[in-house]
């Protein structure tokens, strides 16, 4: 049976104390019993081709599954030719990093309305994706998988549906099912077992078997306001959600297999293993 694999985005305050350099994290992670990481580069791509490829061979050794988030700064909603050159640009980098890492997804998010109807954003988006994919083919880079992920705030693109709509477009285009951001745009809309269900249902509804199990999901607890997401907390928070349990216990009973990477605020590695850990006891 096929089974999540779980672990962090980028490296915990506990392991930063310990260490100075990310190449040590994949048997930091093996020892905690996790399964992948996410290589963070968010705000911007800051690592060399020697590194990435140490990072990858630690990773190889200890059996860690690698991915690698590309930077925030990326708009796919912008239409001009000089945006669309940067965002393909950002793209193709971050694959390649991603590579070098042994890794085969990349995590993309979605961009801004900017005053734009929701319709004409999501035009854009699908532009500039079908130019991203064309790259990756002509750069030998098609193996690694673009992530589209669900986001935080109301005024972006980004809930399921779009996400979906988006993804149904190439099958080399994978959700990133933000728990923690559906949960913020919607006004903590995101807690029970049966509102887990309906959005495993869509997945699978409009993106098939494959893709409605192996899909990429982040998880955290997030703060949100009446604009969504506001910041992410760990999982000591009580007041906002959303809750793994209900989550875990669909996971175990549907034999879904997605990657699990956890994004709780400084606490991501040991928030990861507590959700393997939640995980296994459904399969008892």
């Amino acid at each position: 049976m096929n089974r999540p694999l779980f672990g962090p985005a980028g490296n915990s305050d506990s392991f930063t104390r310990q260490y100075k350099a990310s190449v040590h994290a994949p048997r930091w992670l093996r020892e905690l019993g996790l399964d992948c990481y996410e290589y963070q580069c968010g705000r911007g791509i800051h690592v060399g081709e020697d590194t990435a490829r140490a990072i990858g061979a630690a990773a190889a050794e200890q059996g860690i599954v690698m991915s690698l988030h590309a930077p925030y700064f990326i708009n796919l909603s912008g239409d001009s030719p000089e945006r669309i050159g940067k965002n393909v640009e950002y793209i193709v980098h971050s694959a390649r990093v991603c590579d070098w890492l042994g890794g085969d997804r990349i995590v993309v998010h979605c961009g801004g309305l900017s005053g734009m109807e929701r319709e004409e954003a999501m035009a854009h988006t699908l532009l500039n994706l079908r130019e991203a994919l064309r790259a990756l083919e002509s750069a030998g880079l098609d193996h690694i998988r673009i992530c589209v992920e669900t986001m935080g705030k109301v005024n972006v693109l980004g809930d399921g549906p779009e996400v979906c709509r988006i993804c149904r477009m190439d099958e080399r285009l994978l959700p990133c099912i933000d728990f923690g951001h559906l949960n913020a745009r919607t006004q903590g809309g995101l807690r029970t077992r049966e509102d887990m269900a309906a959005l495993l249902d869509l997945l699978e509804d409009r993106l098939g078997r494959e893709r409605g199990s192996a899909f990429h999901a982040h998880f955290s607890k997030i703060e949100y306001g009446r604009g969504g997401e506001v910041k992410h907390l760990t999982f000591r928070d009580r007041e906002y959600g959303p809750e793994f349990s209900p989550l875990a216990e669909l996971l175990a009973r549907r034999q879904l297999a997605p990657r699990i990477i956890c994004e709780s605020a400084g606490t991501q590695a040991e928030d990861a293993a507590a959700m393997k850990q939640e995980y296994l006891q459904f399969l008892k």
